[in-house]
């Protein structure tokens, strides 16, 4: 059993979020760190719902340890995915709030229940994930969950290792 569980991010969240957004090892493959109230915009569930954004709080021990949000990929705008027919195709970008956590296998689960939940929906065909090929940590994690690389891609964020979990059988 997995001691972790996914709870839908909350208006209330968004100062936690802003707060993760800004430590160290997320900005090194984040990227710059948005102000509060760009967050409260951006990340507001509203507005994420619109964009057809999942975006979860993943709890440990009734803890908040990470974020994790979930995309269709098809139609996802932005010169993204173009290529992608499959509406049952959904992105996942995530990470773990503490850093002290990495490297722990603390991701590994987080990424195995987010998997686990998306497939429970009949409509999900593939999962797929594009770390930076410099985050050998992340490639890891996604690969220990069951993700397998199928090479290397360019994004409009640049380059990236394009890794896919398939349905289970």
């Amino acid at each position: 059993m997995n001691p972790i569980s996914l709870r839908p991010l909350a208006e209330s969240d968004l100062p936690l979020l802003h707060d993760w957004l800004g430590r160290p090892h997320v900005v090194e493959w984040w990227g710059d760190v948005p102000s509060l109230d760009e967050v409260k915009v951006q990340c507001h569930p509203t507005a994420l719902a619109e964009e057809a954004i999942s975006a979860f709080i993943a709890m440990h021990d009734d803890r908040p340890v990470g974020f994790a949000q979930v995309y269709v990929a098809m139609g996802s705008g932005e010169g993204w995915w173009e290529g992608e027919s499959d509406p049952g195709v959904r992105g996942l970008d995530l990470f773990l709030a503490d850093g002290s956590q990495l490297g722990r296998g603390l991701g590994t689960q987080v990424v195995r229940q987010v998997v686990e939940s998306l497939f429970s929906n009949p409509a999900v065909t593939k999962i797929q994930v594009d770390p930076s090929p410099d985050n050998a940590r992340a490639i890891r994690c996604f690969e220990k969950a069951g993700f397998v690389s199928k090479g290397r891609i360019t994004t409009p964020d640049g380059p990236a290792i394009y890794m896919t979990a398939e349905r289970p059988r």
